[in-house]
């Protein structure tokens, strides 16, 4: 039996000059340029990665109709996740339209941004989630330690919702204590509509970073969602502030591989097709090759 296609299930490109990056600073230093399928193609072609999953920056709906765009004439893109107002009197209007797209696979709020920790909770989201059910849409979960009680409640209310964790949660791996975020990843883990990211790690671990370094948060993120709920995703471009991709792939798979070939499999492409592409009928490989020279 083969393995499942390679997928990197978390990937972002932007153009500045659209200029609703409210977090995207010339203080970031190389990552504040425009980013383009063009400049994402050859890691994916050196790498044999055959598809990624698009991922907003900015919340906007405008924003994700760029994106939309940009897959439509990518082939690499199999699937967009946007972003829509939650909060909106008519967000199941405005959930509905975008899902229109068919490149449209999941939405995520920049709740790690949300002043309020327990956002997550508050029942008037309701239809905006009842809108992702109806879809057949991922939730991203783009949570940090503090925020995780809130994403359970949620999730204690949403027993149907498929939901990923992006990034792990973002532990802070530069030498505090792990204890809050290690009993949030088992109590969000105990609840079977959750996966998560194996993302995201490098940044919070620090600019002098190693396998040592990150092995303790993937240890505990593969003891409790197990390969079948486990995602791995480069977060380009912003995970190059602390390593290129070929350096956090190469430590992902070195830090996996004492798991079963399958099992890597699964985490490298499977789940991501799974999660995030079977309702949609889009669960296939597309080739880099195929309008790797496409801009935005």
């Amino acid at each position: 039996m083969t393995n499942p296609p390679r997928i990197d299930s978390h990937q972002h490109f932007w153009r500045l000059a659209r200029g609703d990056y409210g977090w995207l600073t010339p203080a970031l230093g190389s990552i504040h340029r425009d980013f383009a399928p063009a400049d994402l193609a050859p890691h994916l072609a050196e790498h044999g990665i055959m598809s990624t999953i698009l991922v907003q920056a900015a919340p906007t709906e405008a924003e994700t109709r760029f994106l939309l765009d940009i897959a439509a004439v990518t082939p690499f893109v199999a699937g967009v996740v946007g972003w829509a107002d939650f909060e909106a009197p008519d967000a199941p209007a405005r959930i509905a339209a975008l899902a229109a797209a068919p490149q449209l696979v999941g939405l995520r709020p920049m709740v790690q941004d949300i002043p309020d920790p327990g956002w997550l909770a508050r029942p008037g989201l309701a239809p905006a989630f009842a809108a992702l059910n109806e879809h057949g849409l991922v939730f991203d979960a783009l949570v940090k330690p503090p925020q995780i009680p809130a994403l359970i409640a949620l999730l204690d209310r949403e027993t149907e919702l498929p939901v990923v964790v992006d990034h792990g949660a973002k532990p802070d791996l530069t030498g505090a204590d792990l204890t809050q975020w290690r009993d949030g990843i088992a109590a969000l883990a105990a609840r079977p509509n959750t996966f998560c990211k194996l993302s995201g790690l490098v940044t919070e671990a620090g600019p002098d970073w190693s396998d040592a370094t990150l092995r303790p948060a993937v240890a505990h993120l593969i003891a409790c969602f197990g390969p079948q709920r486990l995602l791995w995703g480069s977060d380009w471009p912003v995970a190059t502030l602390r390593a290129p991709y070929a350096d956090w792939l190469a430590a992902a798979e070195r830090l996996i591989a004492t798991l079963p070939e399958a099992d890597r499999a699964a985490i490298f492409g499977g789940n991501a097709a799974r999660l995030y592409l079977a309702k949609h009928g889009r669960n296939r490989a597309k080739s880099v090759s195929d309008g790797s020279s496409s801009r935005s």
